[in-house]
């Protein structure tokens, strides 16, 4: 080339590259899948031993986690619960002020609280509540070979660790829905009150017609599922760390996105059940 210029250099990436990239993508992540379906029946293995040999259940762990993942939690869960009531019935003030339907707003809160947004929000703080915390703690002794030490002396890490963060989480999180349920409501009575002119009988009234026991249990039914799924990714992405603290916090960050994303999932897989079953 004259006066010694160069030709600019192609910087695109060749579709077989990105290609490439998508497929080792798509395979981790099917291998991941495959490992924690794997680290799934482990734990369900350990349970079963459990409950044929109920003298090895960790009873100190279990409140231990009861309480961290539970009762510590009621405040966070409490108020936000209020506020997403106080807000679905703002927003759907205006609009049934407009067709004389005021007292229409406790259908609104209480179908869309109690079968929807109370259980999903609940899971949705205490994954990133206490679903990291499940995932740092872990993680950190894996680092620290605290589990390698722990298998040495021949304490079974998953029963130490995962099955009474499970079973304390798996009766914690449908306490804490019906404890969101009644927040929420409270914030769409307070709001309506304001908003409407409807008041707290009334609401009430209507409330006990327009919300069954199955709109209840159907909110209440999914919170186990929701455990069962922020328990096992949690730990299993502890368990998956290695190096030093950035594996900790790069697993912990897995670990909230997935088990959101996997709640959300089986969320809307319920509302299909749901609505094939007609409840």
């Amino acid at each position: 080339m004259k006066d010694g210029l160069q030709p600019p250099k192609n910087t695109a990436k060749p579709p077989l590259a990105m290609l490439q990239r998508v497929g080792h993508k798509a395979s981790a992540a099917w291998s991941e899948l495959n490992a924690l379906l794997s680290f799934l029946g482990q734990n369900f293995l350990a349970l079963a031993g459990w409950a044929t040999h109920p003298r090895r259940i960790r009873g100190r762990p279990i409140l231990f986690n009861l309480r961290s993942a539970g009762f510590d939690a009621l405040p966070i869960v409490g108020l936000l619960s209020l506020l997403l009531g106080v807000v679905v019935a703002y927003q759907g003030a205006d609009q049934l002020r407009q067709y004389g339907a005021n007292i229409f707003v406790a259908d609104l809160v209480g179908l869309s609280m109690l079968r929807e947004f109370a259980p999903l929000m609940t899971a949705i703080i205490i994954a990133g509540r206490s679903g990291s915390a499940y995932a740092a703690q872990i993680g950190t002794m894996n680092v620290t070979q605290e589990i390698d030490a722990m298998r040495t002396i021949g304490i079974a890490p998953l029963e130490m660790l995962v099955l009474p963060k499970l079973i304390a989480l798996v009766i914690a999180l449908p306490l804490l829905t019906v404890f969101a349920d009644v927040l929420g409501v409270v914030g769409g009575m307070l709001m309506a009150r304001a908003q409407l002119g409807v008041g707290f009988g009334e609401f009430l009234d209507r409330f006990s017609k327009a919300v069954s026991i199955t709109s209840y249990l159907v909110g209440i039914g999914k919170a186990p599922v929701f455990a069962v799924i922020i328990v096992m990714v949690g730990c299993f992405q502890g368990f998956r760390t290695r190096g030093g603290a950035d594996s900790v916090g790069l697993q912990t960050t897995r670990a909230v996105v997935q088990s959101i994303f996997l709640v959300i999932v089986a969320d809307a897989l319920f509302s299909v059940a749901f609505s094939l079953l007609d409840l």
